[in-house]
């Protein structure tokens, strides 16, 4: 059963994780994308363990559910092949700065003049409309651009990056967010249009939504920052025999854990006797329950805890989610035999659909594998085709080798 989005065409112009991450999860909701790289191909093709050059880990984990065609998009022909394939297409999205896209001659007027009801998504590091429109972004510099790196140093550490790619990955899901509500407005009223998604302003976004705090009001009625979130104490607890996560966080939480961990005097302490006083003694909350928690192991805490309302969870680590029994029972897992890259493991769709559910129908794709097929789906004949791959405009997974 094909997935919401079958018979959607995307081209994807994009590389490192952000675009082609979240032109994935529209693969994997039924859309036919497709990924057009220049000859040296995306750069993740480069990152982590391989079998084959080209087809490295980091790159395997982002582009399922696409066929690879190459253009050169500094040839007039590679060029002229990107246009013609806007003709029929839906979506482009690219993460090219707004001028490279203007000195191409591919932005979205030209795209436009193609083909009135594309939808041009845009997504690159900051807003064309501010000061900072030409800088070029990674994940490291907008997490410390967006304040996500200074708030280690509200805890009292140096500043540091979070060991996951939170900013690309936020914006790919902005990406994917956006790109549907505009595919329902032109299904609506029959417009495409342009959007924008840059890294900074999405991940200000984020990060504000908790932080902002005091700051929400003006003037200010409080510092900026969530307590409880910037408490040093803030971590897994520690048991008699390794980690566990325990927050009894609502009322009900705080006197149910209270009084089966022995402690009913803490659910009349008056530091912790309602949530917002227990935000106010923060600190004071985590280190007593971490105190408490110490003296019982990991499965004691299970059982006693377990059944009741209070939120409790295991402390995996990145090996123990391959055979996490819920992921193993709710089939999250996915084999798939790739043709030349062998067997491989990738995430299944978390989301789910009763009627067009989404799944993995394409493998990763090896650079170029899929041009011809592409080219002469565009309406390009055999011997131009040929001409193209003659000049470099592009190439094909045969011809590469």
């Amino acid at each position: 059963m094909p997935g919401p989005l079958h018979g959607v065409r995307i081209l994807e112009l994009t590389s490192v994780v952000l675009g082609p991450w979240a032109c994935q999860i529209l693969g994997d909701l039924g859309a036919d994308v497709i990924k057009i790289e220049p000859p040296g191909g995306d750069s993740n093709r480069q990152l982590g363990p391989r079998a084959n050059e080209g087809m490295a880990a980091l790159y395997l984990t982002c582009n399922r559910n696409k066929r690879s065609l190459v253009l050169d998009l500094k040839n007039p022909a590679g060029k002229e092949a990107l246009l013609t394939l806007a003709e029929t297409a839906d979506v482009l999205v690219h993460n090219y700065r707004p001028k490279s896209m203007e000195r191409l001659g591919l932005d979205y007027r030209a795209m436009k003049a193609r083909n009135p009801k594309i939808i041009f998504c845009g997504t690159y590091g900051y807003s064309r409309q501010g000061p900072y429109a030409d800088r070029a972004a990674y994940d490291d510099s907008i997490q410390s651009a967006s304040g996500i790196a200074m708030l280690a140093a509200r805890m009292g550490e140096e500043p540091r990056y979070l060991p996951t790619i939170i900013a690309d990955k936020t914006t790919g899901l902005a990406v994917v967010y956006a790109v549907m509500a505009a595919l329902f407005h032109r299904e609506r009223t029959g417009v495409g249009q342009e959007v924008e998604v840059p890294m900074y302003e999405t991940l200000i976004s984020y990060v504000m939504a908790e932080h902002l705090f005091g700051h929400a009001f003006d003037p200010p009625r409080g510092e900026m920052g969530y307590t409880r979130l910037l408490s040093k104490h803030r971590r897994p607890y520690r048991t008699k025999d390794g980690y566990i996560a325990i927050l009894p966080y609502l009322n009900d939480h705080w006197r149910t854990f209270c009084e089966a961990a022995g402690r009913p005097d803490f659910v009349t302490d008056p530091r912790f006797v309602t949530l917002g006083e227990r935000l106010k003694n923060i600190d004071a909350v985590y280190s007593e329950t971490g105190t408490i928690v110490a003296g019982k192991t990991t499965a004691e805490w299970f059982a006693i805890l377990g059944k009741t309302n209070v939120p409790v969870m295991i402390v995996n680590s990145l090996e123990d989610l391959i055979t996490d029994e819920h992921l193993v029972a709710t089939g999250f897992w996915k084999e798939m035999d790739h043709p030349t890259e062998g067997k491989l493991r990738l995430p299944g769709v978390p989301v789910t659909f009763s009627e067009t559910p989404g799944d993995i129908r394409r493998h990763p794709p090896r650079l170029g594998e899929h041009s011809v097929e592409v080219l002469l789906e565009a309406g390009y004949d055999e011997s131009e085709v040929d001409a193209m791959i003659a000049s470099g405009a592009t190439l094909t997974d045969a011809s590469r080798d």
